[in-house]
């Protein structure tokens, strides 16, 4: 069967995410890349909204290996916001902002937005996709069950949608379930393949 990735024979992949979803579905597509880690400070301009946000953020990751990356190399970086009312929930930084987090995503829907930004020493291209998430109304004890079991305080919003929040919680989502995941595998597929044509 001939392999329908693209060509990238003469091009390392390096994924700049400690992300362990962004990480396995990078593989699950078939692709070998390496890992590179930064700390990065993950503030941005209180004026920004919505994919705004995740752009920026996920631009701002890339930056830091700017002058770092070998002709043959292609940085990828990628940054996930939960939208509720135009307000972007970041990672909980607690147990309680968790639950306050995940009460207010309770009974109604909210936006996730996922952003990549892929970079080579020539190049920069950022871009993001969103998909709409329904939640069911949560009860207390399932919010502390999750909080207490699962703890999401590496994820957007304080939930995994391929955890047992999402499996009881998720009543419909309208876009892609990897968004949500936090890696737009679609559109990432079709701008690899443009970046390097």
């Amino acid at each position: 069967m001939k392999n329908l990735l693209p060509d990238l024979k003469h091009y390392n992949l390096v994924l700049a995410s400690a992300s362990p979803r962004r990480q396995e579905l990078l593989k699950e597509m078939g692709f070998d890349f390496e890992i590179r880690l930064k700390g990065v400070e993950e503030n941005y301009p209180p004026d920004l909204k919505g994919a705004e946000i995740a752009e920026y953020l996920a631009k701002l990751k890339s930056d830091a290996f700017q002058n770092e990356l070998a002709e043959n190399e292609i940085l990828i970086t990628g940054d996930t916001i939960v939208s509720l009312d135009n307000q972007a929930l970041g990672k909980p930084k607690d147990e309680t902002e968790a639950k306050e987090m995940l009460q207010s995503l309770s009974g109604r829907s909210h936006e996730v937005i996922s952003s990549v930004c892929l970079r080579t020493s020539e190049k920069c291209v950022v871009f993001h996709d969103s998909t709409t998430v329904f939640f069911k109304n949560l009860s207390e004890k399932e919010i502390e069950f999750y909080i207490s079991n699962f703890k999401p305080f590496d994820k957007a919003g304080a939930y995994g949608i391929q955890e047992w929040i999402g499996m009881i919680g998720v009543e419909k989502i309208d876009g892609s379930y990897f968004t949500v995941m936090g890696f737009p595998v679609h559109r990432f597929y079709a701008e690899i393949k443009k970046l390097i044509s």
